[in-house]
């Protein structure tokens, strides 16, 4: 019981949701009386009877009327169509417009395609615009003559006269709508008097036929002009005349007759409405085709508009056409969406909309009028595309016959495989052209057989006997028909025979042994700055605490009393500050002149010569100092010197990292003109290959030095192979480099034991190419399968596979960059060094100071030194010594004239103290 109120539910719910869609679409119709459109609508319309069915509203009307195409739409608007299928004129396009665009009808035409944004207008015909600027930069048109009908053409000429201002083509225009046929003669004849031979007619196909019909009955010397035909239905022209004549013809084709759809539609057309003919019926023409895709296209969104349950009823009044203002009707939107999201393949190619209602993403055919008739020799898909050698003929004959294609072991492009004694025939092999020559017969279809040349050399011609060896020669001689190798295209080589687009893009390089790679030394940390810098660094500290001492000598301000600092430490520890009292033993001269020495204050200066160099050096090594410079002249020079110590830290610092975590290889050369303006490096190239004709044939200086002494020297320096060459490179310890392509180099450097680089860039650029006899038919669709696989970018891939992919050595640029790795002890050893010297160095120091300090007292206290000795070290075990500060020395139990030096008793007496000293 539940299941059957459930069903009944549904059932009800489904009806009522699809009742909401109409099961009839009225839809409109506009064509002249007894249009060639109008009987292919009615035999769309026949071949349409799904649900929605479509129900014509047709109206045969005057399309150049635009009293009569107004009244026929306002009727049918009125009717209530859901959208209109039919044809406009020059005259009434912009009536149309205005009136689809305002009450949003949506409008589905064949006619000419028309430079509009009216989103209701949906154009079946393609422009041919592009495609006719594309055909005539393939011809390398610069000047030529284009006829056009204003219908169509003014949108067209535009965009010539654009194009021929950017490429200074000279282009001729003629309107043919304001030419009688008797100033049309004239026309022609004046052209052939300038002898314009190459003439574009755009117009429609009624008018396209009298006019070559008129061209042919002037009996002229048809071989001399090119005609290209700026309209979608070649082969519905009358070009017998033209065949007859011998004239060169082009035009486009949509129709492909040999569509297998386009085939039964027409059939079909044929047969349809034929009883009561009494004449038989017309072929069907491109612009009927495009009115049946219409039909399609009406019915194909319909149903789609049907299946997503979106109510376009139209219920009521069914609006006026000329209201003002004009009421729109709000489905429109809706059909005007599904129109032009609708796809399909038609009978006339792709059926695909872009937003603005054109035609998009489709193919023409390129036709060429031939003695046999109409003959397609290209197409034309956002850019042109010429096929015009390629014969359908030879590809049957390839299917039916094996070749034999000649190859050489070569890594990583031949290579026999590990178990190759497992396998037979093409199955021994792998590598890049084996799986090359596999693709390219795939694409081309036909059957080949591997064979090995038998002489192991690509191909160059003898001095002596002139005779080709290698690959070259067994095309030459006709003992294979075609060669998949690393091939290079070269003009020798192309004189005897063909080459197909490269497949690969190359040059000569060097390769050479991988030097070692240089560790930093102990003392690497000063190699961010030259020995320059560090010597001019050295100067500038030394100069700078030369010029802080003498400033700090001869500015006053720099100088100051110690009088008042000792009085005042006395006066805090005794409370008092008076004279010492006389002492026993001395005369009163004697008394009064001690009394005046200490009453006259003794003035010292802090930047002795010693510490001017503390402080510049506190100051380079960014610690400080516990002294700075008084006066103004001192402080200047300590500004400058900290500013000059801040950049060169600064540098030091920024650049330290890289030299000390980085390790180099430093090669022995870089480029070419390294090899040629030494001697120590050999160099040299494969015998009886593309590298060694190319250091023979060229006029460039240091190439021309390089063959001079390659073909000089003595051991020769050229190998039979490249795995010669290479174990020679391997083996000279870096006294051989060796020239060859720069893929195999690439391979190479990426095969163990990973010892080859390659060096500096290519001498030169050309391509590897599949080689063919002259003359023979594989040319074409081995050429063909090149470009397809490059296309595709199969090639690519196969490149990556076999040199990167399966590479031994790490990423391809491994080999090439500088590593950077973590510190090591021996990257920062120096400074260690530097370290404990310096501890070293202040422990002798030490000791030096020790010992002369004790000869001193031992002197004065007129005991034995080992005496002396023994009580200083016990003194400053204890601590009862008095320290000394900023370079000073307290010693309370000296006598005063023991300080001072014999010397700078005059000194003294000019106010320049010695302690400072």
């Amino acid at each position: 019981m539940q299941r059957s109120f459930a069903f009944l539910l549904t059932s009800v719910v489904g009806f009522c949701l699809g009742s909401s869609f109409p099961s009839n679409i009225n839809i409109g119709g506009l064509f002249p009386t007894g249009s060639h459109e109008y009987e292919v609508f009615r035999f769309a319309l026949s071949r349409h009877q799904d649900i929605p069915k479509l129900v014509p509203q047709v109206d045969m009307v005057d399309t150049g009327s635009s009293f009569a195409m107004t009244y026929a739409f306002c009727s049918q608007f009125s009717k209530g169509v859901y959208a209109i299928i039919g044809l406009y004129d020059k005259k009434t396009m912009n009536m149309l417009m205005s009136f689809c665009g305002a009450l949003h009808v949506c409008f589905v035409t064949p006619s000419f395609p028309i430079d509009t944004n009216n989103q209701f207008v949906i154009q079946l015909r393609p422009e041919l615009q592009d495609a006719l600027i594309d055909l005539v930069e393939h011809y390398k048109w610069n000047k030529f003559v284009y006829m056009y009908s204003s219908d169509s053409g003014l949108t067209v000429l535009q965009k010539i006269l654009d194009t021929a201002a950017e490429k200074t083509w000279k282009v001729t225009s003629v309107n043919l709508d304001s030419l009688t046929e008797a100033a049309f003669l004239k026309v022609v004849q004046d052209l052939d008097t300038k002898k314009d031979y190459r003439i574009i007619l755009d117009c429609e196909l009624e008018r396209l036929n009298s006019i070559l019909n008129l061209i042919a009955a002037q009996r002229k010397n048809l071989k001399t002009y090119h005609f290209v035909l700026a309209n979608l239905g070649f082969m519905d022209l009358n070009l017998t005349e033209f065949r007859k004549g011998g004239a060169n013809v082009t035009g486009f084709q949509l129709m492909n007759y040999t569509n297998p759809l386009v085939s039964s539609t027409i059939q079909d057309w044929l047969e349809f409405d034929s009883k009561d003919l009494k004449v038989p019926k017309r072929r069907l023409k491109y612009t009927g085709a495009l009115t049946y895709d219409g039909v399609t296209v009406m019915a194909t969104a319909f149903q789609n508009l049907r299946k997503q349950r979106i109510d376009i009823s139209r219920r009521g009044n069914a609006g006026e056409c000329l209201a003002n203002p004009p009421a729109p009707w709000g489905q429109g939107i809706d059909i005007q969406r599904a129109l032009q999201q609708v796809q399909f393949e038609g009978i006339t190619g792709h059926v695909q909309f872009n937003e603005k209602g054109h035609r998009t993403n489709f193919t023409v055919d390129v036709m060429e009028l031939r003695p046999t008739g109409p003959k397609k020799v290209g197409y034309w898909n956002e850019k042109y595309v010429n096929t015009a050698t390629y014969s359908p003929l030879n590809e049957t004959q390839l299917l039916n016959k094996t070749y034999i294609v000649t190859t050489i072991l070569e890594s990583p492009y031949v290579m026999l495989k590990k178990n190759h004694e497992a396998f037979e025939g093409n199955d021994k092999y792998e590598g890049y052209c084996v799986e090359l020559a596999a693709e390219i017969a795939r694409h081309a279809g036909y059957n080949y057989t591997l064979e090995i040349v038998g002489d192991g050399k690509y191909g160059a011609k003898d001095a002596e006997t002139h005779m080709w060896n290698g690959m070259v020669g067994e095309l030459v001689y006709g003992k294979a028909d075609i060669a998949v190798a690393p091939l290079t295209i070269t003009l020798v080589r192309e004189q005897v025979i063909d080459f197909t687009k490269p497949f690969m893009s190359l040059g000569i390089s060097i390769m050479i042994k991988k030097p070692t790679k240089s560790k930093p030394g102990v003392f690497s940390f000063l190699d961010p700055l030259a020995y320059e810098i560090w010597m001019c660094i050295v100067f500038a500290y030394i100069g700078v605490s030369v010029v802080l001492f003498l400033v700090s000598r001869f500015s006053p301000y720099e100088w100051h009393g110690d009088d008042a600092e000792e009085g005042s430490a006395e006066g805090q520890g005794h409370g008092q500050n008076q004279p010492s009292s006389p002492q026993p033993g001395q005369s009163p001269s004697q008394q009064a002149q001690s009394q005046q020495q200490q009453q006259q204050p003794e003035h010292t200066n802090e930047f002795g010569i010693f510490n001017s160099l503390w402080f510049s050096l506190g100051a380079f090594m960014q610690q400080g100092c516990d002294i700075s410079p008084r006066s103004l002249s001192g402080r200047i020079v300590g500004g400058v010197w900290w500013f000059f110590t801040l950049i060169i830290i600064s540098s030091y610092t920024a650049n330290l990292a890289a030299f000390l975590t980085v390790e180099r290889m430093v090669s022995p050369i870089e480029s070419a003109e390294d090899l040629a303006k030494q001697t120590e490096i050999a160099y040299g190239t494969l015998d009886a290959g593309s590298t060694k004709e190319f250091f023979k044939r060229s006029k460039i200086a240091v190439f021309e030095k390089m063959w001079s002494y390659m073909k000089s020297a003595d051991p020769s320096v050229f190998v039979k192979t490249t795995d010669e060459g290479v174990a020679r490179v391997r083996k000279s310890k870096g006294k051989y480099a060796y020239l060859l392509e720069s893929t195999m180099n690439e391979y190479i450097e990426q095969r163990k034991p990973c010892d080859t680089m390659k060096v500096g860039g290519n001498l030169d650029s050309k391509g590897y190419g599949v080689a063919t006899p002259k003359g023979s038919p594989l040319r074409i669709p081995v050429n063909l399968a090149v470009l397809k696989l490059n296309e595709q970018a199969v090639l690519d891939k196969m490149k990556n596979k076999w040199w990167y992919d399966k590479g031994e050595c790490g990423s391809k640029d491994s080999g090439r960059k500088d590593k950077t790795s973590a510190l090591s002890l021996s990257n920062v050893a120096g400074v260690f060094y530097i370290l404990i010297g310096g501890l070293g160095l202040a422990m002798l120091v030490a000791l030096v100071e020790f010992c002369y300090k004790s000869r001193l007292e031992s002197q004065r206290m007129k005991q034995i030194i080992d005496a002396a000795m023994l009580s200083s070290t016990l003194s400053r075990i204890s601590g009862t010594g008095s320290g000394g500060e900023n370079g000073r020395v307290v010693a309370h139990d000296f006598p005063k004239a023991s300080q001072t030096l014999p010397c700078m008793s005059q000194a003294a007496g000019m106010g320049l103290s010695t302690t400072g000293m």
